[in-house]
């Protein structure tokens, strides 16, 4: 693990010539500061409400690589105060799908700072985040030596047919996503990461039921206090040095959180056309012909399982995600 950590290390080392500054404000980045960093390409739809209510949480400053945007992407990057933004034309998926752009990034900017790693479709959540936020999380975290927060990604999807869930440039995703299952998730012990791999939800039920092996993982660990030397292995799902990856061990007695998804917004139609041609999304994208095909053909995601999403107290009931002992049950 440890030459496998160095040459992820040196791999971003290397990559950092793909990134071009487009509008640097790092500077302005002060000690305690609440960092967060993505890799996103077309997102000028989710892009305003990302950025808003991860500041609503207590996120400073948003360090941020665009992967060749043709739409308004750019222009919203560029003219928030509070991004840094660098462009790169190079291919995301031999760059570790974005991984090894944003490990310079973290590994340049991060060190010393909680960093929040996500993509542009991910929105976090968890217990007690619309009273406290990311400030007192990070506190109560850093006062017990606990060096990170886990969360599961929690698909949301529509009532109708993909295509019926829009959403307005700058809108919550929630009001066209309403909907989630909250059951049918597998829990397996991940050993070579001392961590825990999980997998369901509607990607699972609807497009990999004859597969399920090759579903989507759903653990991440999409918030750590990052030092020099810590590396993503895998997107957000699995990161070095291995203590990083025990956020979902009940015997800590801390909180998790879950990752909002809106991937099924009706974008995901045209998004997974050009996906399937790009082929930037998976290490094997030959294999997942059939499950953009199956977007493309606009199916309804919503069964007798499907809830309706009401906050992180109906997460924490369901035992999606946990308070720990930082917001026990019934304590709220």
């Amino acid at each position: 693990m440890h030459w496998r950590r160095a040459r992820l290390l040196v791999r971003a080392l290397r990559k950092r010539g793909e990134l071009q500054p487009v509008a640097d404000r790092t500077a302005a980045i002060r000690p305690g500061a609440i960092l967060a960093f993505a890799c996103l390409r077309n997102e000028a739809e989710r892009l305003p409400h990302f950025l808003d209510h991860h500041r609503r949480l207590g996120v400073s400053q948003f360090l941020i690589v665009d992967n060749a945007s043709t739409d308004a992407t750019p222009r919203l990057l560029a003219d928030a105060p509070d991004v840094s933004v660098w462009r790169s034309e190079a291919s995301y998926r031999a760059a570790r799908f974005g991984m090894d752009w944003l490990t310079w990034l973290l590994t340049r900017h991060g060190a010393g700072h909680w960093c929040l790693t996500l993509d542009a479709d991910e929105l976090l959540v968890f217990p007690r985040h619309d009273s406290l936020g990311l400030p007192a999380l990070t506190a109560w975290l850093d006062a017990r030596r606990i060096p990170m927060l886990a969360a599961l990604m929690l698909e949301l999807y529509a009532e109708g047919p993909l295509s019926s869930a829009r959403c307005a440039p700058g809108a919550d995703p929630l009001e066209a996503l309403p909907l989630f299952d909250a059951e049918g998730y597998l829990w397996d012990r991940q050993r070579r990461y001392a961590g825990i791999s999980i997998r369901g939800g509607v990607r699972r039920r609807a497009f990999f039921a004859d597969a399920p092996d090759r579903a989507p993982h759903l653990h991440k660990t999409p918030l750590i206090r990052w030092r020099r030397g810590h590396v993503y292995v895998s997107s957000t799902h699995i990161a070095l040095p291995r203590r990083l990856n025990a956020g979902f061990d009940a015997r800590r007695d801390a909180p998790t959180g879950a990752l909002l998804h809106s991937k099924f917004l009706d974008l995901a139609l045209a998004k997974s056309a050009e996906d399937k041609v790009r082929c930037q999304h998976f290490t094997h994208p030959g294999r997942y012909g059939v499950y953009y095909d199956a977007i493309l053909a606009d199916p309804v995601l919503a069964d007798a399982r499907s809830v309706r999403f009401r906050d992180w107290r109906q997460l924490q009931a369901l035992g999606l995600i946990s308070g720990g002992a930082w917001a026990p049950m019934g304590a709220f």
